[in-house]
């Protein structure tokens, strides 16, 4: 009965683990999604400021300065927000990862109980002295 008890045990661990990986692949790519979108941003930003040096530098250097720093302020910003985002998936990914550690240490202390009790029943015949 104990055996089927810790077997029952490990599969609830195997459920829980598959589950937080789960979560952490989601997590994951959710922290590839949000370097893509900072590599986009940048490369729009780079096209951006390209755009008005040609449209603007030398003929109202004025208006090639204020479009700049605005330009700069809400690319400063959406890094701002995109930073924030991937640090809050960091610490989601750091806490199933912590999750997933105290699981499979759960784990391994089970399969030991299992297996200590699956040698003690073939070595005493499951006969208790």
């Amino acid at each position: 009965m104990a055996i089927s008890n810790i077997h029952e045990t490990l599969l609830m661990y195997t459920k829980q683990k598959s589950q937080i990986n789960e979560e952490l692949s989601s997590v994951m790519m959710n922290i590839l999604n949000a370097s893509s979108e900072q590599a986009d941003s940048q490369a729009k930003y780079n096209d951006k400021q390209n755009q008005l040096y040609y449209q603007y530098y030398s003929t109202d250097p004025d208006t090639y300065m204020l479009e700049t720093e605005n330009l700069e302020q809400e690319h400063e910003l959406e890094l701002a927000n995109l930073n924030s985002w991937e640090k809050e998936l960091e610490v989601s990914k750091n806490n199933l990862e912590t999750k997933l550690n105290e699981i499979t240490t759960f784990e391994n202390t089970w399969t030991k109980l299992l297996q200590t009790n699956i040698k003690n029943d073939f070595s005493y015949g499951g006969v208790q002295q």
